[in-house]
This record gives C-alpha cells, structure tokens and sequence, in this order.
C-alpha cells in the first residue's frame, strides 16, 4: 500500500504599500513563507519580475529544494552502502525560460555536488550513488524538466 505525507504551509503578502494592487507598481512582491512553528521565510519575486533581491524567491527556493533533496537521499544511500561522507556541498544551477506571455518554465537544472569520503575504494560507489538518489528523489520525479548531475568526489 502505498503511503501519503501531507504538506502545509502559510504564505503572507506584506508588500501592500497603502493602496494594495491598484497599480502594477503600486505594491511590493514582498511575502513571508512559515510552516508550523519554524522560522519566518522572508521572500519576494526575482529583480526582473520587480522584486527584492535582498529576500529568496520562489526561483531560489525550487532550485534549492531539488538540490537539497538529492543530497538528503544520496547521504541516505551512503549510509546503506557503507559510504562514509565527511562533507557534501553543491553549487546547483537552473534555467528558466520565459514566453511573450509572462509565463515560463524551468528548462533544465544542473546539480555540482562536491562529495569528501573517508578512503579511496569508496569513490566509484560513491559517483554512482549520485544516480540512485536521482531516480529516488521526490522533488525530481515531480518535475517534467531534466536534472543532470555533475559529481565531484574528493578524498
């Protein structure tokens, strides 16, 4: 039988500037992101959609979501293989397209992990390891785009 996990979240527009959307410009794109009782996302649109860069973005926030739940499954994966992880980091990078409309779409996401290990033998299990966690990634089976990875494994 399969299982379901259910997911909430509350999302907050604080960017009403007085006059709420009475003009495109007339508000800020500014909103909090809370789930339960951890802290206070504080979060807006992208520069180019007219928000600020000081805050995530839905942009940002998607992008380190895939990213995190690669590396959250491949240490998992680690674990069950007798890889031993000392340090994981990753650089991911994303495209996203935009259309005439004002729509768009992520065409493509580029994980760069940089995995430490503790010897030499555990290398080769641990590139193709990266693998495994893509094909278990929940985030990444939910996507239509293609996630490609780029694994570097340092001793």
């Amino acid at each position: 039988m399969n299982k379901q996990h259910h997911y909430t979240t509350q999302i907050t527009w604080t960017g009403n500037k007085g006059t709420g959307t009475s003009g495109y410009t007339a508000y800020e794109r500014s909103h909090t992101i809370q789930s339960g009782d951890k802290i206070v996302i504080e979060a807006s649109s992208d520069a180019p959609f007219r928000g600020d860069v000081s805050k995530y973005n839905p942009e940002d926030l998607f992008l380190s979501s895939i990213a995190s739940c690669h590396m959250l499954w491949y240490l998992h994966l680690c674990t069950d293989n007798g890889v031993i992880v000392k340090s994981y980091t990753d650089n991911p990078n994303g495209i996203m397209q935009t259309f005439a409309n004002g729509s768009g779409n992520f065409s493509e996401i580029t994980l760069h992990p940089v995995v430490e290990v503790t010897e030499a033998a555990m290398v080769e299990t641990a590139i193709d390891l990266h693998h495994s966690a893509h094909q278990m990634c929940f985030l990444a089976n939910s996507v239509n785009f293609e996630i490609f990875i780029e694994p570097t494994v340092k001793i």
